[in-house]
């Protein structure tokens, strides 16, 4: 089986596409590699540098399965230039989708978010609840959620709606929670929390990875999946990083209203079950931090990178 991955040199992708390979999958990894190729060179992979708003960029001809991660990834980021976020993460995804009916693609999961339930009172946010989005980065993946399921009579359409991921990758985000208060006990013996009662989601990098497989190997389990199996505050967060690090703990006021707890019954339903927590991944963090395996990389903060450098890129094109 062949599988086009979108995104494939980015934080997942680049988890993701050595997991494919070794499960005997031919795969193309498709990515503008604004964050360069991590990537190890393999006799079934095939690295494609392209921008996924021109369709001219990418050949879908032979391929049986699309995995769609590429989007203006986190809130923060998605807010710098709301028309890349919208080109990039929706007009780009109704192309790819329009090809993919073009050339007989059988299957396609895309990679969603969470955040698109906006801010919720309920106790168990399950796919079923209305969708609030407040972001840019929200608005344009609800809008691909709806796009791709106006297509799910031409080929099976998986959407994967993951909570805040969190753990190592080669290709690092130190921008969202578990990973980011991690980094500032290390380097700073200190964890900032901003405001600090906001519930967040959590799922491990290695999870929601063998989650895109899981569904590429279950063609049956269609429609849409959340995919968060730890919902803890900030503040517990930082707490559990305390267990590991010797730091102490801060708390400043936070404008991000933002807290929900995400129910995913739906997914364990099909006999998916992940196989580690958020205390997983900051032990993991903290190991590979002494080694000097993990670093705090400005190319690892997806907004400060993008601002001093991407979007000058963009708008010079």
């Amino acid at each position: 089986m062949k599988i086009f991955v979108t995104g494939a040199c980015g934080y997942k992708g680049t988890v993701l596409v050595p997991k494919l390979l070794e499960q005997g999958y031919e795969v193309t990894a498709f990515d503008i590699q604004w964050f360069g190729n991590q990537l190890r060179d393999h006799p079934a992979l095939t690295v494609v540098q392209g921008d996924i708003r021109n369709v001219e960029d990418y050949d879908l001809t032979g391929h049986d399965a699309v995995i769609h991660l590429s989007s203006i990834a986190n809130d923060p980021a998605g807010d710098l230039n709301p028309k890349l976020t919208w080109e990039v993460s929706c007009l780009a995804t109704a192309l790819l989708a329009d090809k993919c009916k073009r050339h007989g693609i059988e299957r396609f999961i895309y990679a969603s978010s969470g955040s698109v339930y906006g801010i919720k009172d309920e106790e168990h946010v399950t796919e079923n609840l209305e969708l609030v989005p407040i972001t840019e980065y929200n608005k344009t993946k609800m809008c691909g959620e709806r796009i791709l399921l106006s297509y799910s009579d031409d080929m099976v359409v998986q959407i994967v709606r993951p909570a805040t991921v969190c753990g190592f990758s080669p290709t690092m985000r130190n921008d969202v929670s578990v990973n980011i208060l991690t980094m500032l006990a290390l380097e700073n013996g200190k964890i900032t929390v901003f405001g600090g009662d906001q519930v967040r989601p959590n799922v491990h990098i290695d999870d929601i990875t063998d989650l895109y497989i899981f569904l590429l190997e279950n063609p049956e389990h269609d429609g849409i999946f959340n995919a968060g199996f730890e919902n803890i505050s900030i503040m517990d967060i930082a707490r559990k990083v305390q267990e590991h690090v010797d730091a102490e703990i801060v708390v400043t006021p936070s404008n991000d209203p933002r807290s929900y707890r995400v129910n995913s019954d739906r997914l364990l339903a099909t006999g998916f079950r992940p196989k580690k927590t958020v205390d997983d991944a900051i032990k993991e963090l903290v190991g590979l931090y002494r080694q000097g395996a993990w670093t705090n990389d400005d190319s690892f903060h997806r907004m400060k990178f993008m601002a001093s450098d991407i979007l000058d890129q963009d708008a010079a094109t």
